[in-house]
């Protein structure tokens, strides 16, 4: 019985969500600001897991190449449903986004560098660093609606270990306006011993700042 009520405690037994805020901003014809909030939870509302804030400057080669350098800080939650002392990390990272299309698909590779400065307990201090592949792949239903597929895989530079997570999942993106799209979407979070199960509930911005007005 206690066996029992452990396991329907864990964290691979919640089905957890992810509220999202993702932003684009256009300064000029090159440059984008990238901008993103995450709040991230055990469970539906409740059971925090982590929220994390991201900053970077876009540069665009050619339509379909473009380069983000950037920076973000997080802070989570190290167990599930127990007292846990929290994680504070600042990460630096580096993305080369390439564009595709094939056919009525739209398909965006991130490769991803990521250092990360963690600091545990206030006193234990590590630092890590990943390579990350996303392969994320739209199909338009109608103007505005699309669906989403997308799989992440993380890998350890530092360690022999390489695999760290894979994430993969599917959604669907409602056109609310010129600026303005709606997320929704499942996926999961494959661990090395266990695997955890999410909701995306998100907002995706774009803006463009670099038209001029008279």
């Amino acid at each position: 019985m206690i066996y029992q009520t452990q396991a329907q405690k864990s964290a691979e037994n919640q089905l957890g969500t992810w509220y999202m805020y993702n932003g684009s901003h256009k300064l000029s014809e090159k440059y984008a600001l990238k901008t993103m909030a995450h709040f991230r939870y055990f469970e539906l509302v409740s059971e925090f897991q982590q929220e994390i804030y991201r900053l970077g400057i876009n540069y665009r080669f050619t339509k379909k190449i473009d380069l983000t350098l950037g920076a973000s800080y997080s802070t989570g939650d190290l167990a599930y449903d127990m007292p846990s002392p929290h994680l504070y990390e600042w990460r630096l990272y580096e993305d080369l986004n390439i564009k595709s299309n094939w056919g009525k698909f739209n398909a965006r590779h991130r490769f991803r560098l990521e250092h990360r400065f963690i600091h545990k307990n206030i006193v234990t201090d590590e630092t890590r660093n990943w390579f990350r592949y996303d392969l994320t792949v739209n199909y338009p239903l109608s103007k505005k609606w699309s669906v989403y597929a997308f799989n992440e895989l993380f890998l350890n530079i530092d360690t022999s270990k390489r695999f760290a997570q894979n994430w993969s999942g599917a959604g669907l993106l409602h056109q609310l306006n010129e600026q303005v799209k709606l997320k929704m979407g499942y996926f999961q979070i494959k661990l090395p011993n266990r695997v955890l199960k999410r909701i995306q509930l998100g907002i995706i911005l774009n803006t463009d700042f670099s038209q001029k007005t008279i």
